[in-house]
């Protein structure tokens, strides 16, 4: 979409999606079949506007940013859309008072139901606010590109969708990275969403679980455009970088999932402990993903860095609904799910192990331009 439409087309029918899926979920339907319908085709056109919000990030720095800015622009540009999933780690949870018995609420009742309802239908009309204030922004200014191309990646012609896919799917490298991407974030972002129904069996509250989702969100942003920035002073340290941070997750979810085994492994398990596992297996993957995408593109140019990470994040949406298939067959105990966490970040770092890292584009940059 980026490729034929340019960045500004391409952003305003994104943005304009999410109005559209906005508001048909604060149409104010009294048929409950209808109101159903009405959200399930809002979530639908949000869904739609996914992929461009998810893969606009390294497109973006290569159109805008010279090749030592690269690596952060990707990392602002994509982690800042996770700060938006961290804030509704909070707005849920302090706006929306909690019916499953994990909050010091009394037991729900019908004046309690109708408080709950009244709160939802106001964050679907926030929510309605804030991405119409969007649109309008991206409608009044936002350039496809720059007057001059700030490198000569920016300005070289690139493969046609045709091509890229067969580039792409042939190229046994990349798909080695495409796995060891999309296997832990796929993982991790399905146990994310159920992270409350996950800390339940242990009495931690919606509200608590809440803030652990805040906390690692907010820090894997912060880490991850340090690492981005730290990658492009230091050029050709990507494959580096991603071997610490997969470690790190790796070690920090076993830790996690053997917290929880108090029977078995009689390790403590406490609300620091708790705390301190998840944030800090949230600050390893999150920080990951502007570094994977800044590989991805180096390592397939000269195939659009569009397709490029919506292959990728195709496939970890693939991972993730995997993974809740399954979750609503055996939801009523969460240890299963607990173990696919080290095993998908071990798998993903022995896949880095193996990968043999290649910087095409930027060779092409620093090439040309002497």
């Amino acid at each position: 979409c980026f490729f034929i439409l340019g960045l500004r087309v391409t952003v305003l029918l994104t943005s304009s999606l999410m109005v559209l899926g906005a508001g048909l979920r604060c149409v104010p339907v009294s048929d409950l079949e209808i109101r159903k319908k009405l959200i399930h085709g809002g979530q639908l056109l949000n869904g739609l506007a996914g992929p461009t919000v998810m893969n606009a990030a390294p497109f973006l720095s290569t159109t805008w940013f010279s090749p030592d800015e690269r690596a952060t622009a990707t990392a602002i540009a994509s982690l800042l859309n996770y700060l938006g999933a961290a804030g509704a780690f909070l707005v849920g949870p302090l706006v929306v008072p909690s019916p499953n018995g994990t909050s010091n609420l009394p037991l729900v009742s019908q004046s309690n139901t109708e408080h709950i309802k009244d709160r939802i239908e106001a964050v679907l009309y926030a929510e309605f606010g804030m991405v119409s204030l969007i649109f309008s922004a991206a409608l009044a200014y936002f350039p496809s590109r720059p007057p001059f191309p700030p490198s000569v990646a920016a300005a070289s012609q690139r493969l046609s969708y045709r091509r890229s896919f067969c580039r792409l799917l042939s190229n046994f490298r990349f798909l080695m990275i495409a796995l060891a991407y999309a296997i832990p974030l796929g993982v991790f972002s399905g146990w994310s969403g159920v992270l409350d129904l996950i800390l339940t069996p242990v009495h931690v509250s919606q509200v608590d679980a809440g803030w652990i989702g805040f906390w690692s969100i907010v820090g894997g942003c912060v880490v991850g455009i340090a690492m981005a920035r730290f990658a492009d002073f230091i050029r050709g340290m990507l494959k580096f970088i991603l071997l610490l941070l997969l470690s790190g997750a790796t070690l920090a979810s076993t830790w996690f999932t053997l917290t929880c085994l108090t029977t078995v492994t009689h390790l403590p398990l406490t609300t620091a402990t708790l705390y301190t596992s998840c944030i800090l297996l949230g600050i390893f993957l999150n920080s990951s993903v502007p570094i994977f995408f800044e590989l991805f593109v180096e390592t397939v140019y000269p195939v659009p860095e569009g397709i490029t990470c919506g292959v990728v994040t195709f496939l970890s949406n693939v991972f993730m609904g995997v993974l809740l298939f399954f979750l609503t067959f055996y939801h009523t105990e969460f240890s299963w799910f607990n173990w696919c966490l080290p095993g998908s970040c071990l798998l993903s770092l022995l896949l880095i192990l193996c990968f043999r890292e290649s910087y095409d584009r930027l060779y092409l940059d620093v090439v040309v331009s002497v």
